[in-house]
């Protein structure tokens, strides 16, 4: 009789792939990833060190962090009021009037003694602190406080920008400062939301939603006798409901609510690259010395030679009473050995010079330091030229490299506006309404209609140009097609409006005209083939030019 054996289970799909258990290079290779608590809250205080530090002593994160903030805010993201005319049923003359009041009434409060509770910064300058300190610590807040109006100030918001690491679980209900490692609590019964999880000074409910945040009154490594303490601050208003507490983050897992450092997958590698460098520019400043040994056959037990000078300072005297010339910079001392022009100098028995001469710098240094420079770049979305500013590859490669770093500074730019500066706005035209500075019927009774009034558009730095000329020919080419208008042209061009250039190169050319100077004029480009038509060789205008210029 044939007995057949039972076969083994086969190792199947991913098992035989990226989940092997079995082949050399990834058995030793098992990862325990857990909640995002546990893998992220966790370790955020030592992430956050650690790219602080490395901000403050290394240049390529110091130029990451810098870039993304120049490119994404720069001097500041201007407001412009677009609101929905048809919603409102605005004729365009009165929503222009409209317009125009609403960003004079921002542009008071933007000032920094009107909108930063500590008085030190205006609404621009608390974008580029935003955005510098949510990089660098993953996250940042910003706490909506009431002040008394001024007669320069009529408005009563303040906002104080709070470092991510004073939010943090209440030692009292579990947690502590983050430097301990517990971020993790639980309200207790007789507190305000009793029951709900606090995920590193996060509150959430049942459902997982944000209902409140805890803020200490200091630093984890802060040296100060104050007590810790933490302040209960709810995440929106009972009765208004709008925010009381602005938190800006970028998630990159579910259930996630604290950040993660900009820096953080790079950590490693950029830590290994200063010290790479530190350790290449202290060898070149030896090289730089002219550096000798005297080799001897004395007993190396005896005590050793003087240390090697250059004497007193010529024409000072010495403040050695022994020797014979005080005035003279030369060591006499014939245990020390020094080097001058025209110097002969005589040498004891079994003595020699041996002359030091180090290879440095590394052949390899710069070619390293580029390659880590490009891995770098690609994990922080910044291509290698944008990211160590050169710019020495052809005109393709090196606009292909600005488009590329420009796709990323839009995508943070929108992240900061929706989560800081429309929040913002829309606080503000909220209390302007209350206040009767600014008309809006309807705003507290129909939610379409107060969003019909607060539409806005947020305009910041352009992507820069290589070839200006070039770049204005294709714009002005996909205004004559429609496929872009004149507003958005202007404004990626130059972040300006197109309407306002408009209204002043009409009262210019009334200027010149009266002084009887030459106006100025919108003149039709040359398509790229050059023949001063539409493409086909004839001099007849262009029949399809639904956007054309017009004189």
């Amino acid at each position: 009789m044939i007995v057949w054996k039972k076969s083994q289970p086969q190792a199947k799909g991913y098992s035989e792939a990226g989940a092997s258990l079995t082949r050399r290079a990834l058995k030793s290779f098992r990862p325990n990833s857990g909640s995002p608590s546990d893998d992220i809250n966790r370790n955020n205080f030592t992430l956050r060190q650690r790219a602080r530090m490395l901000y403050m002593a290394s240049p390529v994160a110091t130029a990451a962090i810098n870039t993304n903030r120049t490119k994404v805010v720069g001097t500041g993201l201007t407001m412009r009021s677009t609101i929905d005319r048809d919603t409102l049923g605005a004729a365009p003359e009165a929503a222009k009037a409209w317009q125009k009041q609403a960003e004079a009434e921002w542009r008071l409060w933007c000032k920094k003694q009107n909108c930063d509770a500590l008085g030190l910064n205006s609404f621009a300058g608390l974008q580029q602190l935003v955005m510098k300190s949510w990089l660098m610590s993953g996250d940042v807040f910003v706490l909506i406080k009431r002040a008394t109006a001024t007669p320069l100030n009529p408005y009563t918001m303040r906002l104080h920008v709070i470092e991510a690491d004073r939010v943090s679980t209440p030692a009292e209900y579990g947690g502590g400062l983050t430097v301990s490692g517990f971020t993790e609590g639980k309200v207790p019964e007789g507190k305000p939301g009793a029951g709900n999880k606090i995920y590193d000074g996060v509150e959430v409910d049942e459902s997982g939603h944000v209902v409140a945040y805890y803020i200490s009154n200091v630093y984890p490594l802060q040296v100060t006798s104050e007590v810790p303490k933490w302040t209960r601050v709810e995440a929106y208003g009972r009765k208004t409901g709008l925010p009381n507490i602005l938190h800006i983050v970028d998630s990159e897992r579910p259930d996630q609510y604290r950040g993660v450092p900009y820096l953080a997958q790079v950590i490693e590698p950029l830590l290994q690259l200063r010290r790479y460098t530190e350790s290449e520019l202290m060898a070149a400043l030896v090289q730089s010395f002219f550096t000798a040994w005297i080799q001897t056959e004395t007993n190396p037990a005896a005590v050793p030679f003087g240390e090697v000078g250059a004497g007193d300072i010529a024409g000072v005297p010495s403040s050695n009473p022994d020797d014979t010339n005080p005035e003279d910079n030369i060591s006499n001392d014939p245990n020390e050995y020094e080097m001058g022009p025209g110097t002969v100098a005589h040498l004891a028995p079994g003595e020699t010079i041996a002359f030091g001469n180090p290879n440095i710098p590394t052949a390899g240094f710069e070619t390293f330091v580029k390659t880590l420079c490009r891995l770098v770049g690609s994990a922080l979305e910044l291509p290698y030229d944008v990211l160590v500013k050169e710019f020495n590859s052809s005109y393709s490669a090196s606009r292909g490299a600005l488009l590329e770093a420009w796709e990323a500074f839009k995508m943070r730019r929108a992240w900061l506006v929706e989560d800081f500066c429309q929040p913002v706005y829309e606080l503000f035209i909220a209390e302007a309404v209350a206040l009767g500075r600014i008309k809006a019927p309807g705003f507290f009774s129909d939610l379409l209609v107060r969003e019909a009034w607060c539409g806005t558009r947020w305009i910041g730095p352009v992507q820069g140009s290589l070839d200006p000329k070039k770049e204005a020919e294709a714009a002005l080419l996909l205004v004559d097609q429609a496929i872009k208008t004149h507003d958005q042209v202007t404004r990626e061009m130059s972040s300006g409006d197109w309407e306002e250039n408009v209204e002043q190169l009409a009262r210019e050319n009334e200027l010149l005209k009266t002084a009887g100077g030459q106006q100025v004029t919108v003149v039709q480009s040359e398509p790229p083939d050059g023949d001063g038509g539409d493409g086909d060789g004839s001099d007849e205008p262009p029949q399809n030019n639904q956007g054309g210029n017009q004189t």
